[in-house]
């Protein structure tokens, strides 16, 4: 078989690159190992992860804040496997979808491992083992990221589990430890904590989710503590001895100190991930990784010719929607037109309750690079609609470039913000200014008058507040 575009791997910037690259008329085929399409966030990763959240969100709120708002439940309790069985049938129903898509516009899918056998050529070993090659003008590495381990610690998915164990657990363990407290840990931390564990997170680093804004950091880690979530800040784990009846896990100060254990039934190990080019096939051609394993690439394009790299596999954000765009922007390239991606209007979302999203630059960066700036900012708690829902934790965050008088940078936390920040990106996206966010008429009551009123702040006429 010969192809105009063979992409290897089919997560979301695989199968969103084939959907586009279909639709330009180029041949086109999308080789998957999983057996399902979606890669790791529709299959054990974003989807799934975010059934669970809006179901435990669901549980939390039934005992804790129904009865506030006159809502009385009695004989209220979980029903883990049909909470485990709805997930997995948002799931099914979505790779299925997305596998209609591939048929929809004319690609190829081929289940199996494929790995670059030559300069257009790669090679596919099905789930029979039986070996076939497809030749191709162009190849897509796609090949997504996973789990970076954590030395000296063994993962059986039982116990001791990454987020894939921690997505079917089958029961509520009584404690658990999350190792990381990036995204991932403290999205499923809060699925599990919701459901009656206990958790405590564990950190190297001396606050959550060490890229975002100190400030929405320190607030959404208020947050956290007040729902009962545990921390050990400015930690490592050094060990976790496994017993019959549990887990005992060494700690020490990250800087150096005393050691204690603490108990847990089980431990998720969520330090981030790494990518995946693990039998590839990438020294067949010479293509070239970075010191961290990262394909470098130049507009899409690796060091050699007629091979492109988008995703998690690639440098910049680990985000399925930045793979979408690359994706998407790869096959135009590919097909001779124009592509392109701004990675200065990225958002990324933490689906906990509160969500925290944000986009462009923090505080701390624009002052290490020196740029005076302006700073809006408005709490949820004098936002109408908010303290009508009774979700009054957080607030929202605009930064402005005094020089260029444009919005640079959003940050919020607060109930729905993952939906709210997309108004943001629109917004710098075309370039505006917080006065145009804050002269553009809101409905009322919305939660989104939180950016509206933030963006007043940026030039010090906030009036709600």
């Amino acid at each position: 078989m010969s192809y105009d575009l063979v992409i290897i791997g089919g997560g979301p910037g695989g199968y969103n690159a084939a959907i586009r690259a279909g639709q330009l008329g180029l041949k086109t085929a999308i080789i998957e190992s999983r057996g399902k399409l979606g890669g790791t966030c529709l299959n054990v990763g974003c989807i799934p992860s975010k059934a669970l959240l809006h179901a435990s969100e669901f549980y939390e709120a039934a005992a804790k804040t129904f009865p506030s708002m006159g809502v009385k439940i009695t004989g209220l309790s979980l029903d883990l496997p049909q909470m485990l069985k709805q997930k997995e049938d948002a799931v099914d129903g979505l790779t299925k979808g997305v596998e209609f898509l591939m048929r929809k516009n004319k690609v190829d899918y081929v289940k199996g491992f494929g790995r670059i056998a030559g300069a257009g050529k790669v090679e596919v070993t099905g789930p029979d083992g039986a070996k076939h090659t497809l030749e191709t003008k162009n190849i897509l590495i796609a090949t997504g990221s996973v789990p970076t381990p954590l030395p000296g610690i063994e993962i059986d998915e039982g116990r001791v589990v990454t987020s894939t164990g921690a997505l079917s657990l089958n029961a509520v363990p009584g404690k658990m430890i999350v190792i990381g407290a990036g995204v991932i840990g403290l999205e499923l931390g809060s699925v599990w904590r919701r459901l009656g564990s206990e958790v405590t997170v564990v950190e190297f680093l001396d606050k959550i989710t060490p890229t975002m804004d100190d400030e929405i950091s320190t607030a959404f880690q208020r947050t956290l503590k007040k729902q009962g979530m545990k921390f050990e800040l400015g930690h490592k784990v050094t060990g976790v001895e496994k017993l019959d009846d549990g887990l005992v896990v060494t700690i020490e100060p990250a800087k150096g100190g005393q050691a204690r254990t603490l108990e847990a039934d089980v431990v998720l190990v969520a330090i981030g991930r790494k990518p995946f080019t693990e039998g590839l096939g990438l020294e067949t051609v010479g293509v070239q990784t970075d010191a961290r394993g990262f394909i470098p690439n130049d507009h899409f394009k690796t060091n050699v010719e007629g091979i492109y790299v988008i995703g998690d596999v690639t440098t910049g954000p680990m985000l399925a929607h930045k793979a979408e765009d690359e994706g998407i922007a790869a096959a135009q390239i590919i097909a001779g037109q124009w592509g392109h991606v701004n990675y200065d209007v990225i958002p990324n979302v933490i689906y906990t309750d509160p969500e925290v999203a944000s986009v462009g630059k923090t505080e701390e960066e624009l002052k290490a690079a020196g740029v005076e700036y302006k700073v809006g900012k408005f709490p949820m708690m004098a936002n109408s609609r908010a303290r009508a829902n009774h979700e009054t934790e957080g607030l929202v965050k605009v930064l402005e470039d005094v020089a260029t008088k444009r919005v640079v940078g959003v940050h919020m936390v607060g109930t729905g913000v993952g939906e709210m920040i997309g108004e943001v990106c629109v917004a710098m996206e075309f370039g505006a200014s917080a006065e145009d966010i804050a002269r553009t008429c809101h409905a009322h009551p919305t939660m989104s008058e939180a950016i509206k009123e933030a963006a007043k702040g940026v030039d010090g006429w906030t009036m709600q507040a």
